[in-house]
């Protein structure tokens, strides 16, 4: 039997912006593009009736933003949402929402998989629980082989993961663990309410995040609670803000993580 595919559509107030979309999803399997908007208000009104599975959402268009168009549909009705932006000051009240992703123009190749990774594991959830919106199994422990040993490493206890090659390491409690698979993949398996993705090469646990300086290049320098110093760049601060707004407003904690 062939997989259900997730219905998508697109809203964005400009035309070439709405093709590169359509470009890229046009060469991702499981994912069938059913509808484009470009205004706010025939973007409420069709997502109303037809209600896809997925919308990729421009946040500032002209009259009503997609935020407002996100908000004033009824929540059981409301799809899963990728907020799209132009800009590194992003409306951080978006949390509430409850959006997959937040990529920032131009989108980036592994951003836009990494968001389409988030909906793949959230869609089985919307579809067989309308109702009731579970959370997506989000990876809670690693599975570390070293010849004979194997070593089982808490995902609350990972504070920053980096790329090495084709695999990543886990730095957790002072001491480092090689897991064989790529970092981009991992980006796609955690939590976001507790993780984030700064860097092609790097992954952060939010509540480790404990001082942010912009560059002039529109990218940040994170200094961690550990003192270790990360980059993180311009393509992924839009969803770090509202991880860290969020953070900050919902008090999430280490047990929700683990």
């Amino acid at each position: 039997m062939m997989p259900v595919p997730i219905t998508v559509a697109i809203v964005d107030d400009e035309p070439l912006a709405r093709l590169a979309l359509k470009t890229r999803l046009a060469h991702r399997p499981g994912f069938e593009l059913v509808a484009e908007y470009g205004d706010g208000d025939a973007a409420f009104h069709g997502l109303a009736a037809l209600r896809p599975d997925l919308v990729f959402m421009d946040v500032e268009m002209p009259g009503r933003s997609g935020l407002e168009v996100l908000r004033a549909l009824p929540v059981d009705s409301r799809p899963m949402a990728i907020l799209v932006t132009a800009h590194d000051s992003f409306a951080l009240q978006a949390f509430d929402l409850a959006a997959l992703d937040y990529l920032l123009k131009p989108v980036d190749d592994d951003r836009f998989d990494e968001a389409l990774g988030r909906a793949r594991r959230a869609f089985p959830w919307r579809r067989n629980n309308e109702e009731v919106r579970l959370p997506a199994p989000w990876t809670r422990t690693f599975t570390i082989r070293t010849g004979t040993r194997t070593v089982i490493v808490r995902a609350v206890d990972v504070e920053r993961i980096e790329a090495d090659g084709d695999y990543a390491t886990l730095y957790a409690g002072g001491k480092t663990h090689l897991v064989r698979e790529p970092l981009h993949l991992l980006a796609m398996q955690l939590d976001p309410l507790c993780f984030q993705r700064v860097h092609r090469s790097a992954i952060v646990r939010i509540d480790m995040v404990e001082e942010l300086r912009a560059l002039t290049n529109r990218d940040a320098l994170l200094r961690l609670r550990d003192g270790s110093l990360l980059r993180a760049s311009r393509t992924y601060m839009p969803a770090l803000l509202e991880a860290l707004e969020r953070h900050k407003s919902q008090g999430i904690s280490q047990s929700l993580c683990g």
